[in-house]
């Protein structure tokens, strides 16, 4: 008999670990939402509930030697490059937020926001800046670390929604993975559709800009009722850490340098000032750490969850079953954005989501003539859009951390990514975008593929 290991052939019932999970969060968290409970997502937590999603893992193995082998597959994908890459960025950004709150910078920054954004666009400019920071890094991850508390001081000072003014960071930041060339969701897309990078900005910038442009409307809108009212002392310099984290960001530098320069400049501007001293610095560091060690974890099982999913024919599955429901170039593109969303759904990882459903994508591309570059950019759009709404995924985890709020009440404010996702759904529907080659049905592969007719 085949080790459990070597078995593809588990289809859906290898979702079961992460669904599991989502089932014990989201389900505890709405029955107390129901029943009047206050903080409904915080009476069952995150961490029983991954506990709950590993005790899946085992039920699905059956005999010891099954389990010992599903334990490993577990250990194996909770230790992922890009798992590990998030866990330093969330290290780094507890860091640097710690250190930053101790020396006074965070309030600095806050003030001097209030200071000179007038209330009703405070979260407008919350979410332009978000954008700009996070198509020069490439990560959103990053982004919500360092504009998220920020954000949250501001609204808080202001007394307006903090569910917004995350959600605006979020959607910002969405936006800015999602158009970024040196982005790993960008760089993964282009190579899957073998497209160049130029034209997929070109194709995903003009269907983002009118999301992006609305966002900003509502942003203003919801933003209204008054001016901020008081005197906002702040020191200057004790903003220059986010300058700099600002600036080398926009100059391309390394997300992970970035934070840790972040931290330095955190600590010799305190130390200049006398608001820290090297224990004092020593203690904002740790504290700052700490505070993400629940999400490290989480983040860390969770990942070998939707490994289980990939390990055990789960995500084959899930490919087959949209294989079978395609027939028309609209078709096509739909079933191609869909199957992105959903692998990444299920693995938690936009970039991975393009990687597993690009294969298939350009197989229907080649048949219905869709150009690469337009693969490429509906392939970018829906991941994010996806990452943007579950609620096992890194960036709302860390919206959910950075305010304690539940991750409906977040992703009900997430204007941009419901307004992205409207606005591809326009393009596919009707038609829009399409390049001359395309509209006068010119064959744009020539590796001798029947195309069908559309």
């Amino acid at each position: 008999m085949k080790n459990l290991s070597e078995r593809k052939d588990l289809g859906a019932v290898a979702f079961i670990p992460l669904l599991t999970f989502l089932a014990v969060y989201l389900g505890a968290g709405l029955i107390f939402s129901i029943m009047g409970t206050e903080n409904p997502f915080k009476q069952i937590s995150r961490e029983f509930a991954v506990m709950c999603g590993l005790v899946a893992v085992l039920v699905i193995s059956g005999s010891r030697q099954k389990i010992e082998e599903n334990v490993d597959l577990v250990a194996k994908h909770c230790g992922e490059q890009g798992v590990m890459l998030m866990i330093l960025i969330f290290a780094l950004a507890g860091a640097f937020s710690g250190t930053a709150k101790a020396m006074g910078g965070m309030d600095a920054a806050v003030n001097f926001g209030l200071s000179i954004i007038p209330r009703q666009f405070a979260f407008a400019g919350i979410f332009i800046i978000s954008a700009v920071l996070a198509t020069a890094m490439g990560t959103s991850m990053g982004t919500i670390a360092a504009i998220g508390p920020i954000a949250l001081g501001i609204a808080e000072e202001a007394q307006l929604s903090t569910a917004i003014a995350i959600a605006a960071v979020l959607g910002g930041a969405m936006f800015g993975d999602n158009l970024s060339v040196i982005s790993d969701t960008t760089i993964a897309a282009t190579r899957g559709a073998g497209c160049e990078m130029r034209d997929k900005f070109k194709m995903n910038f003009l269907i983002a800009l009118p999301a992006a442009l609305i966002s900003v409307v509502v942003y203003c809108l919801v933003g209204a009722g008054g001016e901020l009212m008081g005197n906002y002392e702040y020191d200057l310099i004790k903003i220059i850490p986010y300058v700099v984290v600002l600036v080398t960001a926009l100059l391309g530098m390394n997300v992970v340098l970035v934070l840790l320069m972040g931290v330095i400049v955190c600590g010799v501007i305190g130390f200049a000032t006398g608001s820290l001293t090297f224990v004092g610095f020593s203690q904002a560091i740790t504290d700052g750490i700490s505070g993400m060690l629940s999400i490290i974890i989480v983040t860390i099982i969770l990942r070998g969850l939707t490994g289980i999913a990939k390990e055990y024919g789960g995500i084959d599955w899930l490919v087959e079953k949209m294989n079978g429901h395609i027939h028309s170039r609209r078709g096509a593109e739909y079933g191609m954005s869909l199957l992105c969303g959903l692998v990444d759904m299920s693995m938690g990882n936009n970039t991975m989501g393009i990687l597993v459903s690009a294969p298939l994508a350009m197989r229907f591309a080649r048949i219905y003539n869709i150009a690469p570059k337009r693969v490429a950019s509906l392939l970018d759009i829906s991941s994010c859009v996806f990452q943007s709404f579950i609620p096992h995924g890194g960036q709302l985890m860390l919206c959910i951390t950075l305010t304690g709020l539940s991750p409906f009440k977040v992703v009900s404010a997430s204007y941009y990514p419901m307004l992205l996702a409207v606005a591809t759904i326009i393009t596919i529907q009707f038609g829009l975008l399409k390049t001359k080659e395309e509209k006068e049905g010119i064959n744009l592969y020539t590796d001798g593929e029947e195309t069908a007719e559309v």
